[in-house]
């Protein structure tokens, strides 16, 4: 159903070297300390796949969605928070794509070129509201040639390390969310103040942070696009967003299963290793059936942002990341389950990736609001 072309084999080939050789044995040490990657930073800048859909015009290696799901899924399964960087870095770029002018476009698109280890993300998020983004308190006023911003975002990914990041505010609250605009703004201006950053039950080895928007003046021309076009580029956003977290769900999954019937096959009670029971062999068929389902939906859904049918993508991208991020969580589970206490322990690793699994039924909206999402959308009800 989905054949990959000569490109894809090469990218993908290389992207599972770098995971093994350099990835892989980073993943625990960076879960014990809560450090940022900036090792996979390094490394991913290195070898072009810190920002793969960035297009060719502005020095990208421009790779299609079905693409970087494969990338962000051969990486998830050794490592979910260093997935996790590659979304961060796609959701600031995509915002810029989708609905910044050129100028904007050449003047933080080229930054993220090449080696460059320039990093971005997203602003959206806010304490008082959650998903509810018609809430939205932050407010933009235009004084002179700045918009000054005034408000507060947290769970901001790469929050306190971006280089620049996009913001969602407020400049026109009459017109409900059609008086949201986006802006890109950038470390170092005024009122852009780091609070702190969270400290997570998983996905440890990433930021989200906590942020002050205290009279923070933004140029005006770093608006992207017209005033009031930034809750439409949210959402566009986000649903890529939701197919990128089902992907590293389905990456964290099938690491998981993989360490499983590893141990499985290893692990001897009764005189036979615990991979000839039939509950244990129940259980992976059921992890195997998941995973399987969950990275078929992702990869339809991929195909259809690349066709450019957002509408149906978009229903696609919540449903998606609904079946993998639930099907992750089970997974995870069943594998500390299979392999008992050592599942357990911080030994192995599955314990780190059912901690990591929990994000993903969160992270982006709910898996409750993606319900209500499909639901509303499959209904016509608004």
């Amino acid at each position: 159903m989905f054949q990959l072309d000569e490109e894809q084999r090469l990218i993908l080939q290389s992207v599972r070297e770098i995971v093994q050789k350099e990835i892989k044995p980073r993943a625990t040490p960076l879960d014990e300390t809560g450090e940022f990657p900036w090792d996979a930073v390094r490394i991913f800048a290195k070898n072009d796949i810190l920002n793969p859909l960035l297009p060719r015009k502005y020095g990208g290696v421009e790779v299609s969605n079905h693409t970087f799901c494969m990338i962000v899924e051969e990486i998830a399964k050794a490592c979910a928070s260093s997935a996790l960087l590659l979304i961060a870095q796609a959701e600031g770029t995509l915002s810029i794509i989708d609905g910044a002018d050129e100028s904007i476009k050449q003047k933080y698109l080229k930054r993220l070129a090449g080696d460059s280890q320039v990093l971005t993300g997203l602003g959206a998020i806010e304490q008082s509201v959650g998903a509810d983004i018609f809430s939205l308190p932050t407010r933009a006023e235009l004084r002179g040639n700045h918009y000054f911003l005034q408000g507060e975002k947290c769970f901001a990914k790469n929050g306190s390390v971006a280089d620049f990041l996009v913001l969602y505010a407020y400049t026109d609250r009459s017109k409900g969310t059609n008086g949201i605009s986006a802006f890109v703004v950038e470390k170092g201006f005024p009122g852009l103040v780091p609070k702190r950053d969270e400290n997570k039950m998983g996905m440890r080895g990433t930021i989200y942070s906590e942020i002050l928007l205290e009279n923070l003046g933004v140029p005006r021309e770093n608006l992207i696009g017209q005033e009031g076009e930034g809750y439409s580029n949210m959402l566009k956003t986000l649903s890529a967003s939701r197919l990128f977290t089902a992907s590293q769900a389905v990456g964290l999954a099938q690491g998981a299963m993989e360490e499983a019937i590893s141990y499985a096959r290893r692990r001897v009670q009764f005189g036979k290793t615990i991979s000839h029971h039939v509950p244990i062999q129940f259980m992976i068929a059921e992890m195997a059936a998941g995973v399987e389902s969950a990275r078929l939906l992702t990869y339809k859904t991929a195909s259809l942002f690349d066709q450019g049918e957002w509408k149906k993508a978009g229903t696609h991208a919540a449903m998606a990341k609904l079946i993998a991020s639930d099907t992750a969580m089970k997974v995870t589970m069943d594998a500390v389950q299979i392999m008992g206490g050592y599942g357990y322990v911080k030994d192995y690793p599955v314990e780190r990736m059912m901690r990591d699994a929990k994000l993903t039924q969160i992270d982006t909206g709910t898996n409750q609001i993606m319900k209500l999402i499909i639901g509303r959308d499959l209904t016509g009800i608004s």
